[in-house]
This record gives C-alpha cells, structure tokens and sequence, in this order.
C-alpha cells in the first residue's frame, strides 16, 4: 500500500474497510488519529483517486485496519467525529526550542 501505513501482521488478522472518503487528505487525517491511538491503520486508494479525479466519486479512499482491532478502531473513529482530537481555539502553541546562540 502507502508509506505511512502500519505493516501487515497476519496475527491481527487481514484488513477491513473501517471508512471510505472521497478526499484523499482526510482519510490520511483519521489514519494518524488511528495509529496515534494504537490501532494499526492503512489508507488504500489514495494515490488512484489523486491521479484520476473523476473516478473520484466511483473510487472512494479506503481507510482499513486488520479486523481483530475494529472495534476499537470504531470507538477512536467515535471520539474524532465528535471533536475529541480538536485543539481548543483559545490553545497557544509556545517554543520550546532553546534559542540559538
């Protein structure tokens, strides 16, 4: 599949489509939210879809994680849709990098 994707483990069981998005770009989204909170997580699709945008509609990018881990792919899905992963508007990003001489 992509870089960026968990590697197959065959104890885990195969893939399973979790979701499927038409935007290659939110797909990648919640496949960080997956893998940040321990689920193995694969995006396929992506590359065919960016390439031939009409298929865009007919093709959707899949989001698939091995099927041992569903459900609780299921639950991190449930906390990104209502917001649990958002930054709060009033949060201010501080560096924490020591200046350079």
């Amino acid at each position: 599949m992509d870089e960026g994707n968990s590697a197959y483990d065959p104890a885990q069981g195969d893939w399973k489509t979790l979701v499927t998005f038409f935007n290659p770009t939110e797909a990648f989204l919640l496949r960080g939210c997956l893998q940040a909170g321990g689920v193995p997580a694969a995006v396929a699709d992506a590359h065919l879809v960016q390439t031939h945008m009409l298929l865009a509609s007919a093709i959707p990018v899949r989001v698939m994680v091995p099927e041992t881990r569903l459900t609780e792919a299921e639950a991190v899905v449930a906390a990104f849709q209502r917001g649990d992963f958002s930054l709060d508007e009033t949060h201010t990003f501080t560096d924490t990098h020591p200046e350079a001489p």
